[in-house]
């Protein structure tokens, strides 16, 4: 599998071979929905006839754009034009697409502390969403404990999650809706 970057709007195209085809998909990584039309030319290689049409890609997902059908024994070689638009339309397509996570606007880690009964309404609803996140349990990770005692001396008392959102500390954090809040804060 092999990657190809979009210069515009956060869309990239990405191609998987399936047998004797090569599927093409659009990997939007940002909040925002797009409409995409894909135009690929080249040799080695057939595909629908068909005048290429826009496709909705929402947020944070995946979608599928195009299959090239492959020539027997020859590799293909091929270039594409991206039209994105982010004024949608209401005749754009909509194909049946894959969630993805992405990198939110600063970077998300839980440190789960060990008598933590709140740390699950922070963590399962990050499980359930869009962001990527990094989760570390105190107990088994004691140099980042070690670490963390600088800036809060009773980390061993504390009942609830740390909170870190692009290296700073939110201590006051203690479920999903307050870290959303945080993290969309400028």
């Amino acid at each position: 599998m092999s990657t190809i970057f979009a210069q515009e709007k956060n869309i990239k195209i990405v191609e998987e071979k399936i047998a004797n085809r090569l599927a093409l998909y659009a990997i939007n990584g940002s909040e925002t929905d797009y409409d995409v039309m894909i135009t690929v030319s080249g040799t080695n290689f057939r595909q629908s006839k068909g005048k290429p049409r826009l496709v909705r890609v929402p947020q944070a997902s995946k979608v599928h754009l195009k299959n090239l059908i492959l020539t027997k024994g020859k590799f293909p070689q091929y270039t594409y034009e991206l039209v994105v638009n982010d004024s949608l339309s209401r005749r754009a397509l909509r194909k049946p697409f894959t969630n993805i996570k992405i990198k939110p606007k600063k970077l998300i880690t839980i440190y789960v502390t060990e008598n933590c009964p709140t740390c699950d309404s922070i963590i399962k609803p990050l499980n359930e969403s869009k962001y990527k996140f990094t989760s570390i349990i105190l107990a088994e990770r004691p140099e980042v404990k070690e670490g963390l005692k600088r800036v809060i001396p009773k980390i061993d008392s504390i009942q609830k999650p740390i909170v870190s959102l692009g290296g700073k500390i939110f201590p006051k954090v203690e479920n999903y809706d307050q870290l959303m809040v945080e993290l969309n804060k400028d």
